[in-house]
């Protein structure tokens, strides 16, 4: 074998390892390091108002409270974008991405990632819509 061959192997097998450790990263949503999401005290709207700019932006979305602070460098829109929604309840934004579409799955796994608590006076989230069974 020349060493042009063994050079491209090596190169190859370096950006899959690459590659690999890029995706389990984005599948796995959570922040390096993390193992579990923190758990904290109920979380008042008072709090939850304090914490409104990019140096410290937690959003509420449906009744569960996020420090995103961390991850405004890396949202793939506008930073404007992510900073209209600190301190408040974003369920809105979060469930029209743009009109009509949600956030996707992986970007639920993600936010995970950055639970700090419960809205202490959250209304519970809209019951599912029903399932309809199909009759044979």
């Amino acid at each position: 074998m020349n060493l042009n061959k063994i050079a491209y192997t090596a190169l190859v097998a370096f950006g899959a390892a690459i590659a690999t450790l890029v995706i389990s990263h984005g599948l796995s949503g959570t922040r390096a390091g993390a193992t579990e999401p923190p758990r904290a005290a109920p979380i008042s709207r008072e709090e939850l108002a304090r914490h409104n700019s990019r140096d410290g932006c937690w959003k509420a979305i449906d009744g569960t409270v996020y420090d995103i602070t961390a991850y405004i460098p890396d949202h793939p829109s506008r930073e404007e974008v992510v900073l209209a929604g600190c301190g408040k309840d974003a369920s809105e934004g979060w469930h029209n991405k743009r009109p009509g579409v949600a956030h996707s799955g992986a970007a639920s796994r993600l936010l995970s990632g950055y639970l700090i608590g419960e809205l202490e006076d959250a209304a519970p989230p809209p019951p599912a819509a029903p399932r309809c069974e199909r009759i044979p």
